[in-house]
């Protein structure tokens, strides 16, 4: 990132150190500080706003070290590939791309037979996930909602930052469509919190002990998500 100096002329920290380094700069920071952010793979640098390009430079050099073990740990974004093997849903399916289809994604069997060019594949797969998704988990929430005699207004499938799911007072319940690559349990429990939350708006012991008889089983899935839900995060 460029940085503007008094003197009106800039100076590219990014391109001096070859990182995908961004700087921000204000009178609200008090001192120099770097920090990762693994869903962009990126480096920040937070910097006091008449802090001078010399300390910033120094500053980051030093931290060479730190800067490359800490973006060596994250891992690398996938896309969705021929031949790949995913869970959907808690089945396993192996993606088949047919570049000579014009069809829309389809499953037949297990396969998911993908059609145009090749170069889309992960954006329609993508695409046939989130249209799924809205069906099924609608379909499976509205079956847990009824034991709570409750009804879902709507289920959105989104493509939140970090969240897996939220259920609004309006009754409207809005899903990461990641977690249609989970196992079946962890599907089952993410279902059984936002339904849980038609009648408790909170997490008291009472929201917990109807997540609890909604799904007997929920805590296996929980752990699930809290252990390995980053992993799915690195599909885009």
């Amino acid at each position: 990132m460029k940085i503007t100096l008094l003197t009106g002329k800039t100076f590219d920290l990014q391109k001096a150190f070859n990182l995908p380094l961004k700087v921000r700069s204000s009178l609200k920071i008090a001192r120099l500080s770097l920090r990762i952010d693994t869903k962009k793979r990126q480096v920040i640098l937070n910097m006091p706003l008449l802090c001078s390009k010399k300390r910033a430079y120094a500053f980051v050099e030093s931290h060479l070290d730190w800067i490359e073990a800490h973006l060596l740990k994250i891992p690398i974004a996938r896309e969705f590939k021929n031949n790949e093997t995913i869970l959907l849903f808690g089945q396993k399916v192996t993606i088949s791309h047919i570049p000579n289809s014009l069809s829309s994604p389809k499953l037949n069997d297990n396969v998911l037979e993908v059609g145009g060019d090749e170069v889309f594949l992960h954006r329609r797969v993508k695409d046939y996930i989130i249209k799924q998704a809205k069906t099924e988990f609608f379909k499976r929430s509205q079956k847990l909602a009824d034991r709570l005699g409750c009804k879902i207004k709507n289920v959105t499938i989104k493509d939140t930052a970090s969240r897996w799911g939220s259920c609004s007072t309006l009754n409207n319940i809005n899903y990461n469509w990641r977690i249609a690559l989970a196992p079946d349990y962890v599907i089952d429990y993410l279902m059984a919190h936002e339904v849980a939350h038609l009648k408790h708006r909170d997490h008291s012991a009472d929201f917990w002990q109807c997540v609890k008889d909604l799904y007997p089983g929920y805590e296996e899935g929980q752990m699930w998500l809290k252990k390995f839900g980053k992993n799915l995060y690195l599909y885009s």
